[in-house]
């Protein structure tokens, strides 16, 4: 399982600025070891993010996106004190959901 998100959101008039650091190797497929041998693709599918359950943006990857992606959305009508949760889904299966809260 990877590390956690880093997630910070601050509110900024009737807005708030979430901005996210996630942690995940994004192996291309094209890259080849020491041995010669090529690397499996291993990458983050989708990504997708909640203010209070209710879906305020999903994005779809490929395997273009560097290694430990971060990302900058911003999320209308958000106030202090509620949460934001991401959650992300590589092309292995593996998932990790992470939440924060408005500052």
């Amino acid at each position: 399982m990877a590390d956690p998100m880093r997630i910070r959101a601050q509110v900024s008039g009737d807005n708030s600025t979430v901005r996210v650091l996630m942690s995940h190797e994004m192996e291309s497929g094209q890259r080849k070891d020491a041995s010669g041998k090529t690397v499996p693709a291993w990458f983050i599918q989708e990504v997708t993010a909640t203010h209070n359950g209710k879906t305020v943006m999903t994005a779809q990857w490929g395997p273009s996106v560097s290694k430990n992606p971060f990302m900058q959305f911003i999320v209308k009508n958000a106030k202090a004190g509620e949460k934001i949760t991401v959650t992300w889904k590589d092309n292995k299966g593996d998932t990790r959901t992470d939440e924060a809260t408005i500052a």
